[in-house]
């Protein structure tokens, strides 16, 4: 987080003399309390000062850094995962492709009647299935496709940091976010190598604003 020249000399002040009340803030920078609430606002919401009750503020000790990653690791799932694409069991290996290319997918999630998960289909398993003489309009995906429960999943509670280790250490490029239901496990997005970019991105991105 990149701050203004005021914001700075707040955290001197605070640093040195803290805890500082805001009317004291105030009167060291020559300004009203007033000018300063919207600068010790953004400080107090970004963590490098904190705020107690006729106490006053006091430095928190952290930087930049230390709180971009403090809230990296409190991401969560259900704030950056998308709609899942899944195709049913019977669905041929011809049909399974083109939806991957109009979609602009590397995963696709197979799903039975309930539409619980019952497998995966890579750009791999397509890739092997297409070099042959088979007819692909012939082979359902279900005979090509990972299993469960041969599949990592994720959950909507469970933390971005968590699903992007996952992702390197299976190598793979997305994962399924379910939730359990009486049938078995629902697909209700997904989470891939891209979404786990994007976030961390428009974090950098919106951090320096």
């Amino acid at each position: 987080m990149e701050l203004s020249k005021r914001q700075e000399q707040i955290i001197e002040i605070v640093k040195e003399n803290g805890p500082i009340t805001g009317e004291n803030i105030a009167e060291r920078l020559h300004l009203t309390r007033a000018t300063l609430r919207p600068d010790l606002a953004i400080l107090t919401m970004a963590g490098f000062l904190e705020a107690r009750p006729r106490v006053g503020y006091f430095f928190t000790g952290k930087t930049g850094s230390e709180l971009l990653t403090e809230q990296i690791k409190k991401f969560k799932v259900h704030q950056f995962q998308h709609i899942p694409i899944v195709v049913k069991e019977n669905v041929s290996v011809y049909d399974a492709i083109s939806t991957m290319f109009l979609e602009d997918v590397g995963t696709l999630f197979v799903v039975d009647g309930d539409s619980c998960l019952t497998g995966v289909l890579s750009r791999k398993d397509l890739l092997r299935a297409s070099i042959g003489q088979q007819d692909l309009n012939a082979v359902p995906v279900h005979i090509i496709m990972t299993r469960m429960p041969n599949i990592t999943v994720c959950r909507k509670e469970d933390l971005l940091l968590d699903v992007a280790k996952k992702l390197i250490n299976k190598q793979i490029d997305g994962l399924p976010v379910v939730k359990d239901v009486e049938a078995g496990l629902e697909v209700v997005g997904r989470v891939t190598k891209t979404t786990i970019t994007k976030a961390f991105v428009e974090l950098i991105v919106d951090d320096k604003v």
